[in-house]
């Protein structure tokens, strides 16, 4: 329950005073003498009787003191409105994706992990995936179901596309999927550790569609300086790893990040792509509304109605039971 004008409130402390105000009087006018007291026998059994009237006058304008508060009763219903951001994740699942330079493990489960943990950071933006290597391929449409996302994350793994680095393959086929969107802000975030070696459109001039179809683009580069343990084909134990420079187009990412209004990051361990995954978490932020709308139902009535049939108790009883005492 709330009120309308809660300060009235303040009035029912006048109460208590009058009442005290009262006790002090009729006190003076007990403590003078009385030459006989016989004609006041019984007069105790009958004081509650008499004071009735005035406690129902008290509690009559207490009553229509918190009517005229305006109580009311109800609740509130908050509606959230979110613009929100239309994202897709690009991913490198090429062969050196698998190079063991970010430890705990290679680079392509590190990756993984942190668009998870990117995905879970988001509430209300439609998300999709593409994997690309050697091509590109849609992996989720863009999306609201994030627990689809989610798997198709957990399922990206090396070797479902011919091995390579289509970069403007990658811009490309994002593009094509958020200029369809609804929505001012598209973003794309592309994730690669490579050079773009494969696919018949050039990262610029993909960059350069994207950015007039108003869509950003975040280019991270995933690898150490210098050299790290590159899968160089299968071996009797496994994979045969061998200490290859690691070499990332970083002027391209550069380039085509800063044609669409976007960044470049550079991650060369696990620690550095998390942290790039938050900066852009926090860069891109949905618009969200929140709009509250209250209902109330006005009570007034109960209180207005014990104060008056307080009032009518008080007239029936000083007309007829109550005696009036000092």
């Amino acid at each position: 329950m709330s009120f309308a004008r809660p300060l009235l409130l303040v009035t029912l402390a006048a109460l208590p005073l009058w009442w005290w105000l009262r006790a002090r009087r009729l006190a003076r006018l007990s403590g003078t003498s009385m030459s006989d007291v016989r004609p006041a026998a019984g007069a105790a059994e009958r004081l509650w009787i008499a004071r009735l009237p005035v406690t129902l006058r008290s509690a009559c304008i207490a009553a229509w003191i918190v009517a005229a508060a305006g109580p009311r009763v109800g609740g509130a219903r908050a509606e959230v409105r979110s613009e929100g951001i239309s994202i897709v994740l690009c991913v490198d699942v090429s062969s050196s994706m698998l190079s063991e330079d970010f430890a705990p493990s290679n680079r392509i489960d590190v990756a993984k992990q942190t668009a998870i943990d990117f995905v879970r950071a988001r509430s209300s933006d439609r998300i999709g995936l593409v994997a690309f290597a050697g091509q590109a391929l849609t992996q989720v449409p863009i999306t609201t179901d994030y627990p689809v996302l989610e798997q198709a994350l957990h399922g990206l793994r090396i070797g479902i596309l011919e091995d390579g680095t289509a970069i403007g393959t990658a811009i490309a086929t994002a593009a094509n999927r958020l200029r369809r969107t609804a929505g001012k802000t598209k973003v794309i975030i592309l994730l690669t550790d490579g050079v773009n070696n494969r696919g018949t459109v050039n990262p610029r001039t993909a960059a350069q569609a994207a950015a007039t179809f108003g869509i950003r683009i975040y280019t991270i580069g995933v690898g150490t300086q210098g050299e790290a343990p590159v899968p160089t084909g299968e071996g009797p134990e496994g994979l045969r790893y061998q200490s290859l420079p690691v070499e990332i187009d970083e002027r391209l990412l550069t380039d085509v990040a800063a044609m669409t209004g976007g960044r470049y990051f550079r991650a060369t361990d696990t620690e550095s792509l998390k942290s790039i995954f938050a900066e852009i978490n926090r860069l891109e932020k949905s618009t969200v509304q929140r709009v509250v709308y209250r209902r109330f139902d006005e009570a007034y009535r109960w209180p207005l109605a014990l104060g008056l049939l307080g009032l009518a108790l008080e007239i029936v009883l000083s007309a007829t039971f109550a005696v009036r005492v000092p």
